[in-house]
């Protein structure tokens, strides 16, 4: 098992994938299945790098990998959120294409090993999206991927936002990293990361499985952290509106989808969140500030056109107020 003090000897082959696992305060057998769940994959040792990156959990879970010592590298850092894990991870990783994975989550063997298929017929690919599951069993059968570019990709589909939905060509990223510090920070590097990437291969194999676990950090709900999420998405949506002008048009056309969707799901959250007519009218004007509200006229999805409309007047979003929370119950 490599720690920090010896990551200088990673393999001199250079891996197919290295998968960066982030963990931090979790039951170790969770992250033995993911762990597992790589190891299960249809990769010889030399193609495969696992680098998991502990963001200084209260107990280190080296006691507990001593099984995986000749097949995994472990980093402890001092606690800096996930961005920084990843970060690290990624200074870290020697592979052609990176896998992040959550250690709560894991890969699902036949799925994924569809999607290193195509990783293996298609040498150009930059990316390979795949879906996500939490269910307990998924189909053995796969579709052809569909080719495309990720600008293309952007502007004409609402994406996962989240960094474990694709294998991703290292060399894609250049010096993009995740944003520190914040919640959301998969919201602002995905959509930049789909710019860079000239030829993605799209398949709807369900080859990560989701943990939805009550008490993850995806799932908090107290007040302090409900702030401080839509705080922090809407400074990745003021970010992202700030880039477009920088952009190429084709790239800023992209880019401004992803961010009108957001900012729909920012209004969104913070009826449903704070259940509050004054929050909502802080939100709205401050967007309105901004220029991103009224939300712009585009036909991306019917939900979306449903939400502009609503959100126009003042009647539309008292009924919403009056609605999503309940609607949001119900589920």
């Amino acid at each position: 098992m490599q720690n920090q003090q010896d990551t200088s000897l990673h393999r001199s082959a250079e891996p197919l994938v290295s998968f960066i696992i982030t963990y931090y305060n979790l039951p170790i057998p969770l992250l033995c299945q993911c762990v597992d769940s790589i190891l299960s994959l249809s990769l010889r040792a030399t193609e495969r790098e696992i680098i998991i990156v502990d963001d200084g959990s209260e107990v280190s879970p080296m006691n507990g990998l001593m099984q995986y010592a000749d097949d995994i590298i472990y980093v402890r850092q001092k606690n800096g959120g996930l961005s920084q894990a990843r970060n690290l991870g990624i200074q870290m990783a020697s592979g052609r294409y990176l896998q992040f994975v959550d250690a709560d989550d894991h890969l699902l063997t036949a799925p994924y090993d569809h999607c290193l298929d195509i990783l293996r017929l298609q040498g150009d690919a930059d990316m390979v999206v795949f879906d996500f599951t939490s269910a307990d069993k998924v189909s053995a059968s796969f579709d052809a991927p569909t080719r495309i570019s990720g600008t293309d990709y952007l502007r004409h589909h609402n994406i996962h936002g989240s960094a474990c939905g694709y294998i991703v060509r290292r060399m894609v990223l250049g010096e993009l990293r995740f944003t520190p510090g914040i919640y959301h920070e998969d919201e602002e590097f995905t959509p930049l990361l789909f710019i860079r990437a000239e030829r993605i291969y799209i398949t709807k194999a369900k080859a990560y499985f989701y943990n939805r676990r009550p008490q993850s950090i995806t799932t908090a709900t107290d007040q302090a952290t409900t702030r401080q999420r839509l705080t922090d998405i809407k400074g990745v949506i003021l970010r992202l509106y700030r880039l477009t002008d920088r952009l190429s048009p084709t790239d800023r056309v992209a880019v401004q989808r992803r961010v009108d969707q957001l900012t729909m799901d920012y209004i969104y959250q913070t009826i449903v969140q704070t259940r509050s007519r004054q929050q909502l009218d802080e939100c709205i004007e401050q967007l309105q500030a901004e220029g991103l509200f009224p939300l712009p006229d585009r036909d991306y999805s019917r939900k979306y056109q449903w939400f502009r409309r609503m959100t126009n007047s003042s009647i539309g979003r008292t009924l919403l107020l009056n609605m999503l929370p309940l609607m949001k119950r119900e589920k």
